[in-house]
């Protein structure tokens, strides 16, 4: 999936994802490739993402690393592999798993 197809797809939408039939996490995506992303325990990152290689990738707030993907259809919504390796994680758009993207603020001391 090209950047433009995947701008097009997700922009304005928050997407849950799973992998081996459970949650993994969500992703909101919003205006001028920017994202946040959750592992759905209320702890949120910022990020960006944008096209390398034919990859769509993120960068988060905490790393400094890029987190790269591809994506295409599936027959009920987005399919992301890592890294394009087939032996890798793959996650899938998840349809209503009854979840909210919950983002808590930031952890303050005592």
């Amino acid at each position: 999936m090209s950047a433009e197809a995947f701008d097009a797809y997700t922009k304005g939408k928050t997407l849950f994802y799973g992998s081996g039939g459970t949650a993994y996490g969500v992703e909101r995506y919003l205006d001028g490739r920017r994202v946040i992303w959750s592992f759905l325990d209320g702890n949120c990152k910022n990020g960006i993402w944008y096209e390398e290689a034919g990859q769509i990738c993120f960068l988060y707030e905490d790393r400094l690393d890029p987190q790269c993907w591809t994506f295409s259809h599936g027959a009920s919504g987005l399919i992301a592999r890592f890294e394009d390796d087939p032996q890798a994680t793959e996650l899938y758009e998840a349809e209503d798993i009854g979840e909210q993207m919950l983002c808590y603020g930031p952890e303050v001391g005592v």
